[in-house]
């Protein structure tokens, strides 16, 4: 029964992480800036993991001076990168496009393994990377041409894929020293400090009188952040990393249901055929280092 209860886990954050884009559109009607919107994320996930943590893991506030570089990166790249990026490509693109672009991320941590750990690049992996290359290609609407999706979008998308895998490469450094609580706090510490960068008082003041301000910011902080990395982590305990990957992957499908559900986004043939691929690499990916 545990065991189901940590693949329930995993499948509520990653369902969670899904709604990103439905807040962030949200706070959008407000006319809220980028990099405020941005700073509600990371700021806002910071005031309330220290709430939460310091009932139920206070260990997390204690790390060894050292290791801060490493939740720089962390922090600045994998989530300020990553908020950045993929929040811009959500009102470029489609949030199917948007949420499968984000999913290159296994294919740039594959190619970052081979670099970093001269992991080997197997007939698996390199089948999965085409396959995910693939996808890409038909979900960005370069065959069908109907799908909402701009250059500057897809260029976006990749980057926040890229940012995204960073985080795992950062990770395998961290939880050599930390548990997982413990490195997702200290990454958010440092991205909602540095987002404060962002703030323009005036703005966040009128977003947050209005209703889908508050809807939006407390959906994207509680829904779309704080509970996603919480359940995800909580599931680690009881289901291996690797399938834990694999069930992950709701998170585009969610992502992209919630695009044809609350903004009338339409999934035509191609962009299916695209996310069955891309879906299919990650699955590939988590199989195995077998050739």
């Amino acid at each position: 029964m545990k065991k189901y209860i940590s693949y329930i886990y995993v499948v509520l954050g990653a369902a969670c992480w899904g709604f990103i884009g439905v807040f962030n559109r949200i706070l959008a009607t407000t006319g809220i800036t980028m990099g405020n919107r941005v700073l509600i994320r990371n700021f806002g996930s910071l005031l309330l993991m220290t709430v939460v943590f310091a009932f139920i893991h206070p260990q997390v506030f204690h790390i060894q001076k050292k290791h801060l570089p490493l939740f720089l990166g962390s922090g600045l790249l994998s989530v300020v990168g990553l908020g950045w990026t993929y929040f811009s490509c959500q009102l470029m693109c489609s949030l199917a496009v948007a949420g499968i672009l984000l999913y290159l991320a296994p294919s740039f941590v594959v190619i970052g393994s081979a670099i970093l750990w001269k992991a080997p690049l197997t007939r698996r992996k390199i089948a999965a990377l085409a396959l995910a290359l693939c996808g890409c290609a038909l979900v960005s609407g370069i065959v069908g041409g109907d799908v909402k999706a701009s250059v500057p979008g897809i260029l976006l998308g990749i980057g926040a894929g890229l940012c995204y895998a960073s985080y795992t490469i950062f990770s395998h450094y961290g939880l050599a020293h930390y548990d997982s609580l413990t490195m997702i706090y200290w990454t958010f510490l440092v991205a909602g400090l540095a987002s404060l960068v962002f703030l323009d008082a005036p703005a966040m003041a009128d977003t947050l009188r209005q209703p889908n301000g508050i809807i939006g910011a407390v959906g994207l902080v509680v829904i779309a952040t704080v509970l996603p990395y919480i359940f995800y982590t909580k599931g680690l305990e009881g289901v291996e990393s690797g399938v834990a990957s694999v069930i992950a992957n709701v998170e585009p499908v969610v992502a992209a249901l919630t695009g044809v559900i609350f903004f009338n986004e339409t999934l035509n043939i191609w962009t299916v055929l695209g996310i069955i691929l891309v879906l299919t690499a990650a699955v590939l990916l988590a199989k195995g280092d077998n050739p």
